[in-house]
């Protein structure tokens, strides 16, 4: 049976991706330091397009986006939904881009991460809480 954090954690991102659209990230575009994107998968089993706020790391032309869900033992939605089909639409800010996700190899992810736990140490603590594997994923 769903908790109220799990509606709270579904309604929150659907609030702030309308927000941030109606005003073209003016709000929505920064949380704290961070900048923040939407990013737009197909549902890998409903086949509907599903639009998540997310954190990204900019790495020269590319965008790096972690997998970490808060260091929960399970992938986040949205990775699941880009390693079933790669297309994705980037909103950054007024500008909306179609683009190809794809998992970081092990050597990229070597590079990255330590930049990126630099970066946000919360990252760091996200991978110490699960044994899983935080991904990185590249939008090019």
């Amino acid at each position: 049976m769903p908790t109220v954090r799990d509606h709270v954690n579904r309604l929150l991102p659907a609030v702030h991706a309308r927000i941030y659209r109606a005003t073209k990230g003016a709000v929505g575009g920064k949380l704290g330091s961070a900048n923040i994107l939407l990013l737009t998968t197909t549902g890998r089993k409903s086949g509907e397009p599903r639009t998540t706020p997310l954190n990204y790391f900019p790495d020269g032309d590319h965008i790096v986006l972690i997998a970490s869900n808060g260091g929960q033992d399970r992938h986040p939605a949205w990775y699941l939904n880009i390693v079933a089909d790669p297309a994705v639409a980037i909103q950054r800010h007024a500008e909306t881009e179609s683009k190809t996700a794809r998992v970081a190899t092990a050597e990229e992810k070597a590079t990255l991460w330590p930049r990126i736990t630099d970066w946000y140490k919360g990252y760091a603590k996200y991978q110490q809480k699960t044994d899983r594997d935080i991904p990185l994923v590249i939008v090019d």
